[in-house]
């Protein structure tokens, strides 16, 4: 693999890496939101999503380990992963707002 090829790779890796860890952490701030509020709805919508975090950080590890034959898939899975994940995660702070 080239110079140029492994600076892409790292490139890509470090955004999603970003994201993962953007979504994951608004999901924990929700998580104590949720709690506080004693949302139950959206405590349950949260330890759901759980497990989606874990794979997607299994996903960002396997990503990072793949070679070039098999990063571009890692990537797409990831960034499907990534996508449907914030997407539940808006979806649950938009719940917890309305309690607010």
């Amino acid at each position: 693999m080239s110079t140029d090829a492994n600076a892409a790779k790292h490139v890509i890796h470090d955004k999603l890496e970003s994201q993962v860890n953007t979504a994951a952490a608004t999901l924990d701030t929700l998580k104590a939101q949720a709690e506080t509020a004693k949302a139950n709805v959206e405590i349950k919508a949260i330890a759901e999503l759980l497990p989606k975090k874990v794979a997607m950080q299994l996903k960002l590890q396997e990503l990072k380990k793949s070679g070039e034959d098999r990063f571009q898939q890692a990537k797409a899975d990831l960034e499907t992963q990534v996508a449907a994940f914030e997407k539940a995660v808006k979806g649950i702070e938009s719940k917890i707002k309305a309690h607010a």
